[in-house]
């Protein structure tokens, strides 16, 4: 999947679907929220991050000049970036399970070594 910001995609994905057509100042700020990282999230990257989903047809955008600011664009989810989000969540929820395994077997690597390392000073080993 690529660097960090790759996971961006489905976070974006996810709050389009959830709350439908937003900006991408509005989409910034919701994004930490929901981030699967804990680094901060660079607006560039997220603008990259949605001219990519343009390009590859999982998103829209239009332009919204309604209002007395300047022209923004507004970001909506196609079917195919719904689909998308679904692929995500297949590829994270198995990524899930192998890190919670790797996890799991990292943390029973730290008691084998206290145990053997304990046994050896004790001289029970």
């Amino acid at each position: 999947m690529g660097n960090l910001y790759r996971f961006l995609e489905p976070v974006v994905l996810y709050l389009l679907e959830r709350d439908g057509p937003a900006y991408g100042y509005e989409l910034g700020s919701s994004l930490q929220n929901h981030a699967l990282t804990d680094a901060e999230i660079d607006r560039g990257a997220l603008y990259r991050t949605l001219q990519r989903l343009e390009t590859m047809g999982h998103v829209t955008s239009a332009w919204d000049t309604s209002g007395s600011g300047p022209a923004r664009h507004i970001y909506s989810i196609t079917q195919s970036g719904k689909d998308h989000l679904r692929e995500w969540a297949t590829v994270l929820n198995n990524l899930s399970r192998s890190m919670e395994s790797f996890v799991r077997d990292v943390n029973s690597l730290g008691k084998v070594s206290t145990e053997t390392t304990g046994a050896a000073v004790t001289g029970t080993h």
